[in-house]
């Protein structure tokens, strides 16, 4: 079974504001360690991986349209 971009991009959200939770709830004195900026570029990895998913679905999506029209 495939996986809709759609679907795919829910995941990777979810898991960016997971990742994003993470990283705010390690914040202890500093803001600017290693334990902290990790999970931060993961969520910004998966918020990028998101985009990208969407816009690969409305392309999709009017790629199917198009192909009905004719």
């Amino acid at each position: 079974m495939k996986a809709s971009p759609l679907t795919m991009a829910a995941i990777y959200f979810f898991m960016g504001v997971a990742f994003t939770y993470i990283a705010a709830q390690m914040t202890t004195g500093s803001l600017w360690n290693f334990q902290t900026l990790l999970p931060v570029i993961i969520a910004t990895f998966n918020f990028a991986v998101t985009v990208r998913l969407i816009s690969i679905h409305f392309k999709i999506k009017q790629s199917k349209n198009n192909n009905n029209k004719k």
